[in-house]
């Protein structure tokens, strides 16, 4: 014992580089939620439960996420959940106008106000994931198109189905897109 009772047995310190447990499972498993979507998803589709589908939804379900491990981006940590419900509706909002002005050209091509152009955009959001989701946002965007990324990622090149005011767009995808972005990821 001691003046403190008993004595116990201290814990060996971590060091780095020292495994844990959890690594082995993070390396059999580094997108659980995947290969749950991935086993649950080949079964839906196969509407077979029999052994064979089985155990090919169990292959599937480890072997695709570690064959793509290197093709996901970076962990992701929302530092503003308010500000992705403010993006989602800012999206959605922007995707039903550009739907009614791709048609309103599409349909009645002699209305065409203004003609397409390219417009570039300088980007001070640096996360990949914030830049992957501007990408999606763009690409679901009717009348818009990613056209190119500079290598620095610093400029967007963004092609655009009607231009009036190259700035004003500019300011909308800075205001309405990266801005909330940079809140979300940075």
């Amino acid at each position: 014992g001691g003046a403190f009772g008993p004595a116990r047995s201290q814990p060996h310190p971590r060091r780095p580089g020292d495994a844990t447990p959890g690594d082995a499972m993070k390396r059999l498993l580094p997108a659980p939620l995947l290969s749950v979507a991935l086993f649950l998803l080949w079964l839906l589709l196969t509407r077979s439960f029999s052994a064979g589908h089985l155990i090919l939804a169990t292959v599937l379900a480890l072997a695709v996420p570690l064959l793509t491990r290197g093709l996901r981006p970076l962990p992701v940590r929302i530092r503003k959940p308010t500000a992705v419900l403010r993006l989602g509706l800012r999206v959605v909002l922007d995707t039903v106008v550009s739907n009614l002005d791709a048609a309103r050209i599409l349909v009645f091509p002699s209305r065409r106000r203004h003609p397409s152009d390219f417009v570039r955009i300088p980007l001070q959001v640096r996360d990949p994931n914030a830049l992957a989701v501007l990408a999606m946002i763009v690409c679901i965007t009717p009348g818009t198109s990613w056209a190119e990324l500079s290598l620095d990622r610093s400029v967007l090149l963004l092609h655009v189905l009607e231009v009036d005011d190259p700035q004003a767009i500019v300011d909308h995808v800075k205001q309405c897109y990266e801005q909330p972005l940079m809140e979300i990821f940075e």
